[in-house]
């Protein structure tokens, strides 16, 4: 058995989701877990340099976690053939220029979404990874958590029998930033012209999920929303929030599917977990979050009648069964990681490429002209 490095230039890992998802709870942890488990039982071991602008924020990560290599020059860091993927976790702004930079180095790449600001741009960056024959992939995480793994099996075991909905929450109440409480996302999130905005942010994972999970999307209709005009930024400063914090999208899905999902950031949390799905067919329900998935089968379906003269009879919530752990769900950002690794190492199949995130993009696309246009909207094959 033998273990083979792989250098991975890890550039954005100074923000939230690069540091705690990618960072620490993928490579980090699969570095400490002695590396990726080959089919031909070798290992791969991950070897990141750790890439920012910040030199002292950066530097205090690598030494904080035994990492030897760092640096604030990512061409430099590009230039060296030693490491051979590129990662990006950075802001949406510049992610299409610097996954094209490391094409054009000769790197792997695998990056977080959306891919890009505009379809142009993403179906661009696409066939360049394309034509470059480098492997590429983009994080798409939540197919990976344990609540929708659960759902998938309910859904792959017909317990649905014909499904006929699919309904979503997601979001929390981001705060302001005043009243002496730190906002819990950065402050470009909620500025148009530094690429902020729920429906370019969101809406590409809901494309992925809803496609894997129900089927081809085959149109949209959706409704944004400035909810909170007015924010405070890292520094203290007031400015005016000029992009989305909330939306409210209806997918028509292959196969007479509809799903509706409300998404934002200006929402208070009374519901089981901070995105929930809720899906019904003919012979059963269930509810997916993060982790839990609860169903309710047709024979178990209690019968209420309307009757708003008495108080309820019928414990809503006591009448759904939870599906069990019959399995260790690890963490879904690591083991997409790990899945890429071996697709890299090993040419294990792979299928979220480039391509499929510049089809993320392109419903996102969709969603803002839909709003601005106050119509639904046909969502056509994107082929590349």
């Amino acid at each position: 058995m033998a273990t083979r490095r792989l250098g991975i230039i890890m550039n954005g890992v100074t923000g939230r989701m690069g540091y705690n998802q990618h960072l620490v709870r993928s490579i980090l942890a699969i570095r400490d877990a002695g590396g990726v488990a080959l089919s031909n039982g070798d290992r791969v071991m991950p070897d990141p340099i750790l890439v920012g602008r910040n030199a002292e924020k950066v530097e205090g990560l690598a030494r904080a976690h035994g990492i030897t290599r760092w640096t604030t020059d990512l061409d430099a860091a590009l230039a060296d053939a030693n490491d051979e993927l590129f990662f990006d976790a950075a802001t949406t702004q510049l992610r299409a220029e610097l996954v094209g930079k490391a094409l054009d180095a000769g790197k792997h790449v695998y990056c977080e979404k959306p891919v890009a600001e505009s379809l142009d741009d993403a179906v661009a960056l696409a066939k360049k990874a394309k034509a470059s024959g480098l492997k590429h992939g983009v994080v798409q995480d939540k197919l990976f958590l344990p609540g929708l793994r659960k759902l998938k099996l309910l859904i792959d075991s017909g317990y649905f029998g014909r499904i006929l909905s699919v309904r979503g929450e997601f979001g929390y109440w981001v705060f302001e930033g005043d009243w002496g409480v730190p906002a819990q996302r950065p402050s470009w999130n909620y500025r148009k012209n530094e690429g902020g905005g729920i429906i370019l942010d969101m809406v590409c994972h809901w494309r992925y999920v809803l496609h894997n999970l129900f089927g081809p999307i085959q149109s949209i209709s959706c409704l944004g929303a400035t909810h909170i005009p007015e924010r405070v930024d890292e520094n203290g400063k007031t400015y005016k929030a000029d992009a989305d914090d909330a939306a409210y999208a209806t997918f028509q899905i292959e196969g007479g599917i509809v799903a509706h999902i409300n998404m934002s950031w200006a929402v208070r949390v009374r519901r089981d977990d901070l995105v929930t799905f809720q899906v019904d067919g003919t012979h059963g329900s269930a509810v997916a979050g993060l982790t839990s998935c609860v169903s309710q089968s047709r024979v178990n379906t209690p019968k209420p009648v309307w009757n708003p003269d008495v108080p309820k009879s019928i414990d809503f919530f006591g009448t759904w069964e939870e599906v069990p752990d019959t399995q260790v769900y690890d963490n879904g950002f690591r083991l997409q990681w790990e899945d890429f690794i071996r697709h890299l190492a090993e040419d294990a199949p792979w299928k979220f490429d480039l391509a499929e995130g510049a089809r993320g993009v392109q419903l996102a696309e969709l969603g803002l002209q839909s709003w601005a246009e106050r119509r639904w909207l046909d969502v056509p094959e994107l082929k590349i």
